[in-house]
């Protein structure tokens, strides 16, 4: 706003007699004198956060560098609206009337004087400034009732706060105490007390005298003990002690009886007490992250229990005791060590959230447990409906370099009189059936999958490899081709700890030593190595015996499964056909004595977890979707017969739907071509090349040979992974993602150009090196972060495909000093270390090659990546109704210091009680969020934004890479047609950039269109 809008705007509320005055997020350095003149305000605002609290996104960590990593973990809506006030004029005196100052998010580094003579004051709000002393004239305001000075410098309160014997709320979060103040506790009408992020080790026993304390938040202290006088505070409703170093419960806390929420998360504790039966009035208890065993029978006695976080401790089982809190609507038990749900659960009828994520659940199949609670009920009502059977049947994958014998090893097991003779290479993927009897004298049934392991297929493998499975990886001794640790790394990335046997085929009694104690150390899954002669059937009897074992103990074996599961599994056991319809499945199922469609489905994600049946039902448009494969190995081999055909292969990966008609020409694969083409894509081994519709790339199959092709070295952004292990086909898979924007064609097996129609002027060169474990991109052109952005989000997006594949590589970021900005070698830093520095407000980093400090936001910036300084898990609460439970919220300004933009980055604790007013504050007890501050204009177009991506998400499913362009192309038809929505945009990017605007928007879908619509505003 202009000096002279400042001053007129003024001037009317002056004129005018206005009570209320908002000027915040008008940019305002100084403060006119006229303010004195608006004689009848009551209420004036010169920052403010605006808030709309969505519902607290757990964030599982622990340690503090965890926590400090992980602020985004956090979901809000909402806008820090400040200013850039460092004074205030000694006229605001003059506003005898005013009851309401608001203050936050400015500049002032001393407390006004002004301030200390509006002596009808009642609230009061100076967070997120840079106030390093609090002065003893505040006192002067004896009608002060709230009092907020999170997020500011303050080291030390003095005595002569406690003047201060109005007041209700006091916020002192995210300071730099040291010690808890005693002062404080001589506030005795404090209703809410917040000292959360500070450094406080002790709480005094002088806190007993706050006994009209309704809510108490310290959490992320270093408190290792609490008081027994903390009984005093009897009519506390609301209590965290989140994030410190707690090792007991004591049982003081259990007298505080009106407790109605409690959160002692992300401590020590090992225990908890059998007196916590006395908190009958508790609706909210967060025992998360830490070291509980076992849940003890006393939390049955809380019946009023509403939400029960305990995640991240080291449960093994739920007691049927828990079927006693019947008005539970929420529980977490995610990342324990759980492997049976109890039927017991299920008595639990209000219940709506159940998160188990992270057990290594058995009983129910997991599959059922991944679908929530209304699953298991329904899973549990089918058992109690129709009886119990069982399903003894997994999956062998027989993996190793080609002519290691694996194909011969498979018939052995099959049959030990097998003779061996001399074998073609497997091609693709063989399936074989054996059986062997259990003790109980049913028969175990096996799929054995013998891969082909010619290097065209090992980059299809990813697709098939599953978990729930048994792996033999084979050797043969005579050769030293096997490279273990690939091998290894492939199967640990992929099957979930699948269970895995090294079997050495001696051929010729060749004999080759392998670390055995070492692959054991690094390799969890490993189980045992064994030496065969397969000519002799040397010891193929303990090889026999062992898979047997370890196929016996996998964790789905011996199941409890409703019978009519059971029935539906051998009915389709015996369909000679290779595929049937879903509306055939459907009947199948009904016949079998299935009612409901929805438990159908789930059977047959239950068949193909296991790699029984294929039914793709991410997406009901697809073929995939109406046909259930119920030969896998039929669609394996259609899908190989392309990659092995010696055209497609003399055309580099090239083919069209003439050749494919005379490829899958055979009856099996009549009236599916669409389909088997579709699962092509789905295993992305295929693309449709743009342009030329009817016509097909095999990404596998390209040209090893990069073309020639110019590219401007000026000014590039360059961005490198490095990789510990590096999965065979990244960059083919990159390839088939971004295949429409690959520019006219510049393709080859290891790398590809890419060019967006959004960007004109840009093109990214991305290259995968695997022999130095390295992806490299380069980016030129005058929008190099936006395009560069894009590139990294799809390759995020595949790294993010192999769950154990985050410790395994770095994302390093160019140095942009005076030597490195510019250069095609420049220096790197890891991105995971410039994150702790910045988490640990260390905001610059020196240069290896020039040596200079250089700005550690700069340099995460400069490659768009600010939105990832920290860790987000974006899922679990977003179906929480807001009422039923409290929340604390955490606001970060993302403020630096000299150094980074001229002012600190600083952590704001935000809180209240359940639904209690406490002051002007309003508490809620387990919501955190990020605030960021916003200029008006960026802040409008966020929201319009935002609201448009949240209605085309009720259409589009946010979280599928379908999805997500369906959101981006509509959201962009709008754009287009909207000429004042589209000049919002431009002020937006102009005062805040892109980063920021995707970061207020705050929509999985943010970045994408932004990145379009950048693009297109400027083409």
């Amino acid at each position: 706003m202009l000096p002279s809008e400042l001053e007129e705007l003024i001037e009317q509320a002056a004129r005018e007699e206005w009570e209320e005055l908002d000027l915040s997020g008008k940019g305002i350095e100084v403060l006119p004198a006229a303010i004195g003149n608006c004689k009848n305000l009551k209420k004036l605002i010169l920052g403010k956060i605006t808030e709309k609290t969505i519902h607290f996104s757990h964030a599982r960590f622990i340690t503090e560098e965890r926590y400090r990593l992980s602020h985004a973990d956090f979901i809000t809506e909402g806008t820090v609206l400040g200013n850039r006030l460092k004074t205030l004029p000694t006229e605001l005196a003059e506003l005898t009337n005013l009851q309401s100052l608001d203050l936050s998010s400015n500049s002032l580094k001393t407390f006004p004087n002004s301030v200390t003579r509006l002596t009808n004051l009642q609230s009061l709000n100076l967070s997120g400034n840079r106030l390093k002393t609090f002065p003893n004239s505040v006192t002067r305001l004896t009608n002060l009732q709230s009092l907020d000075l999170r997020s500011n410098r303050l080291s030390a309160i003095p005595e002569s706060i406690a003047s201060l014997n109005n007041l209700q709320s006091l916020d002192l979060s995210d300071n730099i105490l040291r010690a808890f103040p005693h002062s404080v506790t001589r506030l005795t009408n404090l209703q809410s007390l917040n000292l959360s992020a500070n450094s406080l080790i002790a709480i005094p026993n002088s806190i007993s005298s706050l006994t009209n304390l309704q809510s108490l938040i310290l959490i992320y202290n270093r408190l290792s003990a609490i008081p027994d006088l903390i009984a005093s505070l009897i009519n506390l409703q609301f209590l965290s002690l989140k994030f410190n170093n707690l090792s007991t419960i004591p049982d003081s806390i259990t007298s505080l009886i009106n407790l109605q929420s409690l959160d002692l998360g992300c401590n020590s504790l090992s225990t908890i007490p059998d007196s916590i039966i006395r908190l009958t009035n508790l609706q909210s208890l967060d025992l998360g992250g830490n070291s509980l065993s076992a849940i003890p029978d006393s939390i049955a006695s809380l019946t009023n229990l509403q939400s029960l976080d305990l995640s991240d401790n080291s449960l093994s089982a739920i007691p049927d005791s828990i079927s006693n809190l019947t008005n539970l609507q929420s529980i977490d038990l995610g990342n324990n060590q759980i492997t049976k749900v109890p039927a017991a659960i299920c008595q639990l009828i209000k219940l709506f959230n159940l998160d188990l994520s992270g057990n290594p659940i058995a009983e129910p199949p997991l599959e059922v447990v991944e679908n929530g609670i209304e699953a298991i009920r329904t899973y549990f009502q089918q058992l109690e409906a129709e009886g119990v059977d069982y399903l003894y049947e997994a999956k062998l994958l027989i993996v190793g370099e080609g002519g290691a014998g694996k194909t011969s090893l498979a018939n052995k097991i099959i049959n030990p009189d097998y003779q061996l003779c001399e074998e073609d290479s497997t091609k693709g993927i063989e399936v074989l059936h054996w059986s062997f009897p259990r003790t109980d004298r049913k028969q175990f049934n096996v799929n054995i999958w013998d891969f082909g392991g010619q290097e065209i297929y090992h980059s299809t493998h990813q697709y098939f490899l599953t978990k729930r499975s048994l792996y033999l990886l084979v050797a043969d001794t005579r050769k030293e081709d096997t490279d273990f640790y690939y091998w290894l790394n492939v199967i640990e990335l992929l099957s979930d700890n699948s269970p895995i046997l090294i079997i050495k085929n001696e051929k010729q009694d060749r004999q080759r030593e392998i670390n055995v104690n070492q692959l054991r150390g690094e390799f969890g899954s490993f189980k045992a190595v064994f030496a065969t002669n397969l000519a002799t059937n040397r010891d193929l009897d303990k090889i026999l015996s062992e898979a047997q074992h370890q196929l016996s103990q996998l964790p789905h074996i011996g199941q409890t499964l409703p019978k009519t599961w059971v029935k539906v599994r051998h009915a389709l056991e015996n369909e000679p056909r290779n595929y049937i319809s879903l509306n055939e499945y459907l009947q199948i199922c009904k016949d079998n004595g299935f009612k409901e469609s929805k438990n159908a489905l789930q059977l047959s994600e239950y068949l193909h977890d296991l790699g029984i049946c294929l039914h793709f039902q991410d997406d009901e448009m697809s073929p995939l979707y109406q046909t259930v494969i119920l030969k896998p190995k039929w669609g394996t081999d259609a899908a190989y017969a392309v990659l092995d055909n010696s055209e497609v292969i003399r055309n580099y990966g090239r083919f069209s739907n003439k050749e494919l008609a005379q490829i899958w020409s055979a009856d099996e694969y009549t009236g599916m071509h669409s389909g088997l083409l579709e699962l092509m894509k789905k295993f992305q081994l295929c693309y449709e090349i743009p342009q030329e519709k009817g016509s097909y790339i095999a990404p596998q199959l390209l040209t090893e040979n990069q073309p020639e092709y110019t590219w401007d070295e000026s000014e590039n952004l360059i961005l490198r992974y490095t990789y510990d292990f590096m999965p065979k086909g990244l960059v083919r898979q990159f390839i088939v993602a971004m295949h429409e924007s690959i520019e006219s064609q510049i393709v080859w097996r290891s790398g590809v150009i890419i060019h967006k129609r959004e960007y004109a002027n840009n093109r990214a060169e991305v290259i995968e090196n695997y022999g130095k474990r390295e992806i490299k991109i380069r980016v030129s052109g005058k929008n190099k972060r936006d395009l560069l952005t894009i590139v990294t989000h799809e390759l995020d997006k595949i790294h993010n495909s192999y769950k154990r594949l985050a410790d395994k590589y770095q994302k390093l970021i160019p140095c942009n000093c005076n030597t490195c900005g510019g250069s095609q070698n420049p220096h790197f830093y890891e991105f995971t270390n410039l994150k702790r520095r910045y988490a640990n407000r260390k905001y610059t980093v020196e240069c290896d090659i020039s040596y200079e400090d250089v700005n550690v936001l700069g340099l995460i910036d400069d490659v768009g990546e600010k939105p990832n300084l920290y860790d987000r898990d974006e899922d679990k609460r977003s179906e929480l109704q807001r009422s039923n439970s409290a929340s604390v919220n955490i606001y970060v300004n993302q403020n630096q210091e000299e150094t980074v933009s001229n002012s600190e980055t600083t952590l704001n604790f935000h809180n209240s009680v359940g639904q209690v007013n406490t002051g002007n504050l309003t508490v809620a007890g387990d919501n955190i969020g990020i605030q960021n501050n916003y200029s008006p204009n960026l802040a409008q177009a966020a929201k319009e934004i935002k609201e448009l991506l949240e209605q085309l998400s009720d259409e589009y499913n946010p979280n599928t890479e379908k999805g997500q362009n369906s959101i981006k192309n509509e959201a962009l038809k709008v754009i287009k047609n909207d000429s004042t929505l589209q000049q919002k945009i431009v002020n937006a990017l102009k005062e805040g950039g892109v980063t920021a605007l995707e970061e207020a928007i705050n929509h999985p879908v943010a970045k994408i269109v932004i990145a379009a619509t950048k693009g297109f505003l400027e083409g």
